[in-house]
């Protein structure tokens, strides 16, 4: 069992978790995620690692309360466990590999869209704590939805809060704020790591291709059991069958196909839908299990 330290709302319907974890917690890296359970019988939530202390032997996750598990799961206070907590899973960011002279000298940008932005604060504190700095952007829909402002504040180079509606921050979407940045306040980067809706990094991407700045993206289709044998986080990128969850979670942005991403997603969703996408993609449906051919 795996004990909640702390369990707050971060705001409506945005839940933070810290939870002993200290084998996940020891091993984990910014980008990578976890699976969790709530019971022997619940259903399996993959969630994005916001932060850790491998000191603490804790890990902190965020969620949003979307269907009835995560719902449920937002009822549950400090002292409560989860029967699972399975991790790291997933590749860790490209930046932690990288030559921390080189990394120093690039300039970064991240886009943070909603919850996106938890799994965006890992990766610019990590940054911070080896010296590098980069520019972040956070977006939301308003400003009671904005989340991790005052942390994020503190790890960034430069904090760029936007909401839809104008109600803080500059109005308009974060693709307004990228295109500002760069054609209207000097900017220029390097690279560019978008984390959120799809439909959002869909858009941001779309703006980068423009302004030739490289993109990656963190994708979070449905999956199922985290380990490349389900099939269920089947993406095409560059025109090649990935699997989210152990050739990802981030890819190269401009080569990912969005489209037909947010529609497998929602044909998964059901019974009929799933076996529609079996028999349309053949051996490739699956991913590593070794049985089906999709891992050739």
């Amino acid at each position: 069992m795996f004990q909640i330290l702390e369990a707050r709302e971060l705001t409506e319907n945005i839940y933070l978790m810290v939870v002993k974890a200290p084998r996940v917690a020891k091993a984990c890296q910014p980008g990578q995620f976890v699976i969790v359970r709530m019971d022997e019988e619940g259903e399996r939530i993959p969630l994005t690692i916001c932060d850790y202390d491998r000191g603490a032997g804790t890990v902190t996750i965020v969620f949003q309360g979307v269907g009835a598990e995560t719902k449920r799961m937002a009822a549950l206070r400090a002292c409560d466990s989860f029967h699972d907590f399975a991790g790291p899973l997933g590749c860790a960011s490209e930046l932690i590999s990288e030559d921390k002279t080189v990394l120093k000298q690039k300039k970064i940008l991240f886009v943070a869209g909603g919850v996106g932005t938890a799994p965006v604060y890992p990766q610019v504190k990590w940054l911070h704590e080896n010296g590098v700095a980069a520019d972040v952007i956070v977006g939301a829909k308003t400003r009671d939805l904005l989340i991790l402002e005052e942390e994020m504040r503190a790890v960034a180079g430069n904090l760029y809060v936007t909401t839809d509606d104008g109600s803080y921050g500059r109005s308009g979407m974060v693709t307004q704020t990228i295109q500002d940045l760069v054609e209207k306040e000097g900017k220029s980067y390097d690279v560019c790591i978008a984390i959120g809706p799809m439909i959002m990094m869909k858009f941001v991407c779309k703006m980068t291709e423009q302004l030739h700045i490289p993109t990656v993206v963190s994708l979070n289709p449905i999956m199922v059991d985290g380990t490349g044998m389900c099939g269920a986080c089947r993406v095409t990128v560059g025109g090649e069958v990935k699997f989210a969850c152990v050739d990802g979670p981030e890819f190269d942005g401009h080569k990912v196909d969005f489209d037909q991403a947010m529609k497998r997603q929602q044909i998964y969703k059901t019974a009929e839908g799933r076996a529609m996408l079996r028999a349309q993609e053949g051996d490739t449906h699956h991913g590593g299990c070794g049985n089906c051919g999709g891992d050739r």
